[in-house]
């Protein structure tokens, strides 16, 4: 199959470490959040999937050109449309001891698919899963899919025992509250054995020495710290504290380049910053009034009255790339003639909005995260100020984004901000299942602003079974030209990626912007 690569907690838990890890080749990390919880299934952040894919092995797996290679399954094969068959790697052991077999596999699908789980969309394919012997198991799809194997990339295999003991074969949700033992522990059967974890505070891991593949690194310890402060994380940086951030603040990004000792790596993300619009009857902040935002000229006067350009020199430093699409160029489905912003135009906005009714403007809630993506909450309150100068008078309310999520599930806020970054699969049918079909248990996971578009549906269910390529890309894009034109969502720019880290750490940095500390080199 062709690889589409173009492209809270409950409380502080904290783990009994097995060992201490040694300190030499410890790599010391930080990052502005947490993860919000070490159990797989109980959210959908892709930085918390990018940690936990330390301790957890996937069936399939990118390796360090993001290309599709054989993990936990050895090969597949397609047995029947609807009927994938996968061989599984022998004789690997989870952390604690248990061996990883079938019934691990289908215990993990299960609970995968389970409608509890909050990530369900990330395996929105797959409606079973049969074990055929010990090392041989077939998942049963709704239909024809071409996605399945970037799909599984995202699907951390968890031990059936282990859970049974810890009474955890459910899943945990971090929207709805459920907690279970594997929201603060974990084991896996990945490169890093996870010690010890302190909600905040930080994260320590081992190296995993009856891992089953060939380790690509040196290092003998794992240690990750979430610091809030800019400030502070960089600080960390420059007294050796850390051996790397990621991301950089921008604004620093100049004097840790010239501080003797240290480098940063600069390249585009694959992550789209936009905001998402409510489109339930009423608005939060005006209870018995028609919800302004249901009308399409209110929506184009909010993305003409943003200047997305100064936000992109001022508080982007120049590193970030206005945007008009939710998918970046290099994921399959970007199309350069959909991928054009409304221009500034704070005269048009104010005639739209009169237009439509609101001459005088009207109130709005506007949410976002103060510690999920690069200059979050400045970027929010620059938008707030923008759309004053039209008469939108936004309620801005900004959060970490361990609390900011669940509320965003719940729909608790008029508009909000967003990022997407296409994964796992890395292709926009991401975001056309996942964002802009209709919310109804099979497909729009993530759509919990009452969006509902009867031909984006459509294309949606056709793009889900469609194994001819052009055809498939085609109906992308129409769904992406909808989305546009009908202004569904309102995208700012596509983040780059900075990190920034000391000369003695070698590391590849990827678009995803996960860290891989398994090709990670110390001297």
């Amino acid at each position: 199959m062709k690889t589409y690569i173009k492209t809270l907690l409950a409380g502080l838990a904290v783990m009994v470490p097995l060992a201490t890890p040694s300190l030499a080749n410890t790599l010391r990390w930080s990052s502005a959040g947490d993860v919000i919880s070490y159990d797989p299934n109980a959210q959908v952040d892709s930085f918390t999937q990018s940690v936990q894919h330390m301790v957890f092995d996937p069936l399939v797996r990118r390796n360090n050109d993001l290309v599709l290679e054989p993990a936990l399954a050895t090969s597949w094969e397609v047995i029947e449309p609807n009927r994938w068959r996968f061989k599984l790697r022998q004789g690997v052991k989870f952390h604690e001891g248990q061996p990883f077999n079938a019934d691990d596999v289908v215990a993990t699908i299960q609970r995968q698919i389970d409608p509890g789980a909050r990530n369900r969309e990330n395996l929105s394919a797959v409606v079973g899963v049969e074990k055929v012997d010990d090392y041989t198991v077939d998942l049963i799809l709704r239909g024809p899919y071409p996605l399945l194997l970037n799909d599984l990339a995202a699907i951390y295999m968890m031990s059936k025992s282990w859970m049974e003991a810890h009474d955890a074969l459910k899943p945990g949700n971090n929207t709805t509250g459920v907690t279970t033992y594997a929201s603060n522990h974990a084991n896996g059967t990945g490169a890093f054995k996870l010690m010890s974890y302190e909600p905040d505070s930080r994260s320590v891991f081992a190296v995993n020495e009856n891992w089953w593949d060939k380790p690509q690194h040196n290092l003998t310890a794992v240690e990750f710290r979430p610091i809030a402060s800019d400030a502070t994380r960089v600080a960390a940086l420059l007294s050796g504290e850390l051996d790397m951030i990621a991301p950089v603040p921008l604004q620093d990004i100049d004097r840790i380049s010239n501080t003797e000792g240290l480098k940063v790596m600069e390249n585009p993300a694959l992550r789209e910053i936009f905001l998402v619009f409510s489109f339930r009857p009423e608005l939060h902040t005006m209870p018995g009034k028609p919800n302004p935002l249901l009308e399409l000229k209110v929506r184009q006067a909010l993305w003409h009255a943003i200047d997305v350009n100064t936000i992109q020199k001022r508080l982007m430093r120049g590193k970030s790339r206005v945007s008009g699409m939710l998918v970046a160029p290099a994921v399959t489905g970007y199309d350069k003639s959909i991928d054009v912003p409304l221009p500034y135009d704070v005269d048009k906005a104010k005639s739209l909005l009169a237009e439509a009714g609101y001459p005088d403007g009207f109130k709005v809630q506007l949410a976002c995260p103060n510690d999920r993506y690069i200059a979050d909450e400045q970027i929010c309150l620059a938008i707030a100020s923008m759309w004053a100068k039209v008469g939108v008078q936004a309620e801005l309310s900004t959060e970490s984004k361990t609390t900011y999520f669940p509320r965003t599930d719940k729909g608790e806020f008029d508009v909000f901000m967003l990022g997407w970054a296409s994964l796992p699969p890395m292709d926009g049918y991401s975001v056309l299942q996942a964002l802009l079909a209709t919310n109804d248990g099979e497909f729009g996971g993530s759509n919990t602003n009452g969006l509902s578009n009867a031909k984006i549906d459509e294309l949606a269910r056709s793009a889900s079974v469609e194994l001819d390529e052009t055809k498939r890309v085609e109906m992308l894009k129409e769904a992406f030209r909808i989305t546009h034109d009908q202004v569904l969502y309102l995208p700012l720019h596509q983040q780059p990626v900075a990190w920034a880290m000391s000369n003695k750490v070698d590391i590849p940095q990827f678009p995803d912007e996960y860290v891989r500390p398994w090709f990670a080199q110390m001297k």
